[in-house]
């Protein structure tokens, strides 16, 4: 079994990134907290799409506004880029599969 580092949707105390390496099957404490903050974090971004069409269609949206809007478009667009790539870290390629057995299930499955 090769254990790959999980990349956290937070950033570290210094704005690095953070990983988690664990052998818990994505069942520890961290693991379940990183599930939960990317959750919220593709919340927000849903939830900011709807507010950001409703200032558009306003005309009288200032320039602050619309720039405090953008500024937070760009951070949930940031998140859900960090959460893609995270969770295409974890997928197993496919040499893998066939190391755990599960593609030589799929064969005798045929």
């Amino acid at each position: 079994m090769s254990v790959r580092p999980r990349l956290l949707p937070w950033p570290g105390l210094a704005g690095q990134r953070c990983y988690l390496v664990s052998d818990a099957d994505s069942e520890g404490y961290l693991s379940k907290l990183a599930d939960e903050m990317e959750a919220v974090q593709l919340q927000m971004g849903t939830e900011l799409i709807g507010h950001a069409r409703l200032m558009l269609s306003d005309r009288k949206a200032d320039v602050r506004e619309l720039r405090y809007l953008t500024n937070r478009l760009i951070e949930a667009l940031q998140d859900a880029l960090r959460i893609a790539e995270s969770r295409g870290g974890r997928i197993p390629m496919p040499d893998e599969a066939e190391s755990d057995g599960s593609a030589q299930a799929d064969e005798g499955a045929r």
